[in-house]
């Protein structure tokens, strides 16, 4: 009776550990920031909003130009977003180490840099100063 009670422990044990490793695998890279070549792929890369919060952590209701809005990531550092008709082209900057990336609009005396929360192969979370956030999904 015991080396049953002894075995199903053991039993009972590696399935929780199985059952554990495969929630940790699954459960998604939120947080994680990857090098820059997951932000534009091999040449560029196109990012589609996927919801925004504000600084409180609310989600902001999409419009329908929101959700239409793109930003396409190049290798050669360069960047346009798009929104219905309206295109902005400009040149970013991408730090690892500091976890941010710096975007400044063609003919612009100013940069806007945010914290990059997450970049994975089809994750982008970008942070404003303000503590607003945009999750941005893998067109």
């Amino acid at each position: 009776m015991k080396n049953l009670t002894t075995t199903s422990s053991r039993l009972l044990a590696s399935l929780f550990m199985l059952v554990l490793l495969f929630t940790a695998a699954c459960g998604g890279k939120e947080g994680t920031v990857e090098s820059v070549n997951q932000l534009y792929g091999t040449d560029s890369k196109t990012w589609k909003t996927d919801k925004e919060m504000d600084a409180t952590g609310d989600k902001v209701k999409q419009t329908d130009a929101m959700e239409d809005q793109r930003v396409t990531f190049y290798a050669n550092g360069q960047y346009n977003m798009m929104s219905g008709a309206q295109t902005m082209n400009g040149k970013y900057a991408f730090d690892q180490g500091a976890k941010t990336i710096t975007m400044t609009p063609d003919g612009a005396a100013q940069s806007n840099t945010f914290s990059v929360v997450t970049l994975t192969d089809d994750k982008l979370t970008l942070k404003g100063t303000d503590g607003s956030e945009l999750r941005l999904e893998k067109e």
